[in-house]
């Protein structure tokens, strides 16, 4: 007796009717909310997009996309068949690929989405490794907006983000590059916990507010410090510790190294109990299986291994 994998008919007298390229336009659109965006990724005329957007309207018989002021909002119906016909297009694409091999001389950009003082960790070692590969590459370090992580990622905008560990959700895929320590730098000569959580310190983050990580860590043990300056960037925390001899910083040690430090100023192990920092890698899962984002990731994970 025959197997039956699928009791659903397929009706193969209407796919002569079906263009199947549309439909990478339709997903691009959908995310990019922009039909000339959507077609500078599918490296397509805005015009060709156009008129294939509209044979796909014709075709589904649907508006699919409004302009409402400079954006293209899907319409109810697009918002329905969305998730169905990307996860289609994704099983299509791995079983495209299942054989292929791939040449990593078709790679043309890379594009990382790093905080500021962790780029200079991050990005010359990135340089140094594609360049020993041969492999001509244009290399983009994107300003970091933790905001926007999980859409730039979804919509292709950066291939990888380099950040703190934190959980993004199911879709968000991560793996651990490097794991760093705070110490402790300041003028004064000794420092224990009493010193540490009396004296006034320096808050670094490019958040206008909310509470810096190393006050949730010290809140955890019932512990506090006073913050007497808070700034966007180290490097303008060790000069303003430079000038006030009570001041403390409290900096990944990784961050300190490539930073330029005074002779007045001493470093010490942080005298209460504050975790190691995990630093890693972020993509998202759709991209698990494709094969420029496969290698991309196997070697990237073998500068950091």
């Amino acid at each position: 007796m025959n197997t039956v994998h699928n009791k659903t008919m397929i009706d193969m007298a209407i796919f002569h009717r079906i263009d199947i390229n549309l439909y990478p336009l339709f997903i691009a659109i959908y995310e990019q909310r922009s039909i000339s965006k959507a077609a500078k990724i599918l490296c397509i005329t805005q015009s060709a997009a156009s008129h294939a957007l509209q044979r796909l309207r014709q075709h589904l018989k649907d508006d699919l996309f409004v302009r409402v002021s400079n954006q293209m909002l899907a319409t109810p119906f697009a918002e329905q068949i969305y998730p169905v016909i990307k996860n289609a297009l994704i099983l299509i694409q791995s079983i495209s690929m299942q054989k292929q091999s791939f040449n990593p001389n078709s790679i043309q950009t890379l594009k990382v989405a790093v905080h500021d003082e962790i780029e200079p960790i991050i990005f010359p070692k990135l340089v140094e490794h594609f360049q020993k590969l041969n492999l001509i590459i244009q290399f983009s370090s994107i300003k970091l907006d933790r905001k926007t992580i999980i859409t730039d990622l979804a919509t292709q905008q950066i291939d990888f983000v380099i950040d703190l560990e934190q959980n993004l959700g199911e879709k968000i895929q991560f793996n651990k590059l490097a794991q760093d320590q705070f110490v402790v730098c300041t003028q004064q000569k000794m420092m224990n916990e009493a010193i540490y959580l009396a004296s006034p310190h320096i808050g670094v983050s490019s958040r206008r507010t909310g509470v810096l990580v190393e006050d949730i860590y010290l809140n955890r043990q019932q512990f506090s410090r006073q913050i007497f300056l808070r700034c966007q960037h180290y490097s303008t925390a060790l000069q303003i510790l430079t000038q006030e001899p009570q001041l403390i910083l409290t900096i990944p040690k990784n961050i300190l190294a490539h930073l330029r430090l005074a002779q007045n100023l001493n470093i010490f192990d942080v005298p209460v109990d504050l975790p190691y920092i995990n630093m890693g890698m972020y993509w998202h899962k759709d991209l698990e299986l494709n094969l420029r984002h496969q290698f991309l990731r196997s070697e990237i994970f073998k500068i950091f291994a």
